[in-house]
């Protein structure tokens, strides 16, 4: 596992927030990050080469966006981990938060990469937080390069 520093330390060595995941096996494989000073999705495209992403812009607006349907996860996760609230609730189960499924529909088709997107390394850092908050994830990325 990574070295756990705290934010200025990640910062300063080059790594980046990461806003949402999206999709979680072994390790982030879909989500929101900061990349080149501006979000971005990335999305693992080889679990072979579980490092390696498809990264592609994501314009401020769908960011927001993104950002405000992850706070209603982290909200719900909250509460899921101090046992108020039970798995059957999570707003991703669709028909639990209105606002949430309004969300789904409509970053659907920025969630896809397009035929430019960059192939980078994301190499992960973790800054020792709460691994889910409303403001993002415990894990940046610092990217390089692919190949």
């Amino acid at each position: 596992m990574a070295e756990i520093r705290d934010e200025e330390q990640l910062i300063a060595r080059g790594f980046r927030r990461v806003y949402a995941e999206l999709e979680r096996y072994d390790g982030p494989r879909a989500g929101l990050a900061d990349v080149d000073g501006s979000p971005h999705y990335f999305q693992g495209h080889d679990y072979d080469h579980a490092e390696e992403y498809l990264v592609w812009p994501a314009s401020e607006e769908t960011a927001a966006l993104e950002r405000e349907q992850w706070a209603i996860f982290a909200e719900w996760n909250q509460r899921y981990e101090a046992g108020e609230a039970g798995a059957e609730s999570h707003p991703g189960h669709g028909g639990i938060d209105a606002r949430y499924d309004e969300l789904t529909g409509l970053l659907a088709p920025h969630r896809r990469p397009p035929a430019g997107a960059r192939r980078l390394i994301g190499e992960l850092g973790y800054d020792g937080g709460a691994r889910y908050r409303i403001d993002g994830l415990d894990h940046w990325f610092r990217w390089h390069p692919a190949g």
